[in-house]
Formats: C-alpha cells, sequence, structure tokens
C-alpha cells in the first residue's frame, strides 16, 4: 500500500556518463528519465554544471535542458545549478529567457557560486578568482533583466525581460542560507554531498527570510541521496558500488579503484571523509526507503525533496527512481512552483 509523503519529491539528474557510455547516451538516459518522472508524478528535475569531469555530461546546461524539454510536455526543468561566476548574468538571462519563451511555465533557474570545477579549469574558463565575491550583485543584476526593469541602465535582455523565471539560491554553507533569506527566494540545499551545515542553514533561511515579490514565505528543498531496490541486499549491494565509485572520484582523482582497494579506502581517514559524504542516503526497499525520507523531511522541516540516485548501472538508477515514486505515490498530487 503506497502512502503519501506530505512533501513533493523532485529528482537531481547528474547526467552521468556510465563505463562505456558516451555523452550521447548520457542524454538519452537523461531523456527516457525525464519522460518516465513525468509520468510517475515528480514535481521538477535539474540539472547541474559541471566542467572537466568526464563522468558528467551536464556541463552545457542551459542545452541539456532545452533538449529534455523539447522531448517531455509537463514536468519543470532547471539548473541546479548555473554556477554564476562563471557567466555573465545577461548571457544566462537570454540563455533561460529563450527557454522560458520556448517553454512557458516550466522553467527554473537555480544559482550557485562555486566554481563546479578545479582551479586549472576555472583558468580556462577564463574566470576570475575573485568573481565570487560579487554573486549577491550578481543575482540581483540576472533578476532584473528577467523581471525588470534592468539594474544595468539601457541593457535589457531579449529574451528574458518579462519572462519572471523562478530564481533559487543553491548552497552548502550559511552564505547561501543568508543570501536566500535576504532576497526572498527559496533555498536548496546540497545535503547530497555537503550535509554538515543542513539543519543550521534551514534554521537561519527560515529565521532571517524576508518575503519578496516573488515569494511570500520560506521555500526550502533539501537534497537526499537514494537507491530503492526489490530487496535490501540489492540496494545496500549498489549503495557500496556508489561509494567505490566516489572513492576514485574525490580520493583517486578520477583513478578506477579495484574493489578491494576501493574498500581499503573506505576504511581510512580519507575514506571515512568520502562516507560522510552520503550521510543522507535513503537506501533499501520502497517501504525502507519512503520510511527514511518521511523522517528526514521531518527532522529538516523542508517543503521538497531533491532525490539524487547514484546507482551506477542505468537499469538500477531509472528503476530506483520508480519505485520512489510508487511508495510514495507522487502521481496523485499536483507539482508546485516556488516562485
Amino acid at each position: 500500500m503506497t502512502v503519501p509523503l506530505s512533501i513533493p519529491l523532485s529528482i537531481l539528474d547528474l547526467a552521468q556518463i556510465g563505463t562505456g557510455e558516451t555523452a550521447g547516451d548520457s542524454f538519452r538516459a537523461s531523456v527516457e528519465m525525464a519522460r518516465n518522472a513525468e509520468r510517475w508524478g515528480y514535481s521538477r528535475i535539474w540539472y547541474a554544471e559541471h566542467h572537466n569531469m568526464p563522468s558528467i555530461a551536464s556541463s552545457a546546461t542551459s542545452v541539456l535542458i532545452a533538449h529534455v524539454a523539447a522531448h517531455t510536455e509537463r514536468i519543470r526543468l532547471g539548473a541546479g545549478g548555473i554556477m554564476l561566476p562563471n557567466h555573465a548574468p545577461l548571457t544566462i538571462a537570454e540563455q533561460f529567457g529563450t527557454l522560458a519563451e520556448l517553454h512557458p511555465g516550466r522553467i527554473d533557474l537555480g544559482l550557485g557560486r562555486a566554481p563546479g570545477s578545479d582551479q586549472q579549469t576555472m583558468r580556462a574558463l577564463r574566470r576570475d578568482p575573485g568573481s565570487a565575491e560579487s554573486f549577491p550583485q550578481d543575482v540581483l543584476e540576472l533578476q532584473g533583466y528577467l523581471t525588470g526593469p534592468s539594474r544595468v541602465p539601457g541593457i535589457e535582455a531579449t529574451p528574458g525581460k518579462g519572462t519572471e523565471v523562478p530564481l533559487y539560491i543553491l548552497g552548502s554553507s550559511l552564505f547561501g542560507a543568508r543570501l536566500a533569506a535576504a532576497l526572498g527566494l527559496p533555498y536548496a540545499f546540497a545535503s547530497h554531498f555537503a550535509p554538515n551545515a543542513l539543519m543550521d542553514a534551514i534554521a537561519i533561511y527560515r529565521r532571517e527570510f524576508r518575503p519578496s515579490a516573488q515569494l511570500a514565505q520560506p521555500h526550502v528543498i533539501a537534497a537526499v541521496n537514494v537507491i530503492a531496490a526489490d530487496t535490501d541486499e540489492e540496494a545496500q549491494r549498489l549503495f557500496l558500488e556508489t561509494k567505490r565509485k566516489r572513492v576514485g572520484l574525490f580520493v583517486g582523482r578520477g583513478r578506477t579503484f579495484t574493489p578491494e582497494e576501493a574498500d581499503m579506502i573506505l576504511e581510512s581517514p580519507a575514506g571515512q571523509q568520502v562516507l560522510a559524504m552520503v550521510r543522507y542516503s535513503a537506501v533499501g526497499t520502497p517501504d525502507t526507503v519512503h520510511d527514511y525520507l518521511g523522517r528526514f523531511a521531518e527532522q529538516t522541516g523542508a517543503d521538497e525533496l531533491m532525490v539524487v540516485s547514484s546507482a551506477s548501472a542505468r537499469d538500477a538508477w531509472m528503476r530506483s527512481l520508480e519505485l520512489v515514486a510508487d511508495v510514495t505515490d507522487l502521481a496523485s498530487r499536483q507539482p508546485i512552483t516556488a516562485g
């Protein structure tokens, strides 16, 4: 028997490129998943800007959103997020204004200030190392292009002006919480890989929130890892594969370890840091995952959960999201905008 959660569920699609796959394979899988997610009842799907990462295909985030939007009908799609210091606000306003004109009422724009890359990649992007310092001002400039009036005299975004694309502030620290509260914007916390400040950030955001033209009440999105399978044993096996993969990504800097090597590293101090990153993970049968999500929502007071299925195998990734939708009765609810 399915039991509806009291809040909506959304998806962060990491657009992973699996072993032996191409970026094209990843894009086709993202389209298939989005079509299914639309039918299953998820509220939105977001894609994140990452650069110089051979395993992630969402670097041209707005282009990927456009492609998926053209192959779906209703589900909201957006950036989770665009790393604004990598771009001129006018350029992002034009890109997402174009998306909003092509797909009215379906586009979100989540914004972060992290580089989404390493120092060498930052240089390749021509990013100023100090550009993150102007993030609050850049958010306001971008907002002006989308809502009007422009904060830069004589400059308008075309497309963009008047589209009112809803903005979201992304973060994994207290800075983002305070900024989202001050600007009256929804706040999404990256607790699927940076869990430490989650509770403090949510408390600060709710306490300091100031209503805005976009949002009258605080809206918190909390991310959580999810691996659902038909048995607990299968889910735990998939979760172990995920942890081993993260060892290669974060400890080995892309190096491939044998399962035995990865397990040894997981027992080391560096491995413990990897394990700490996945503190908030719902792993098990659908009922087990449902119960975890319910407790997580209650503990955080989140208004929406964004699930991240990190199963390495493509079929297990898709099946995990389907099982979560089934057990939480998502299809019975209407999507939200928080915008």
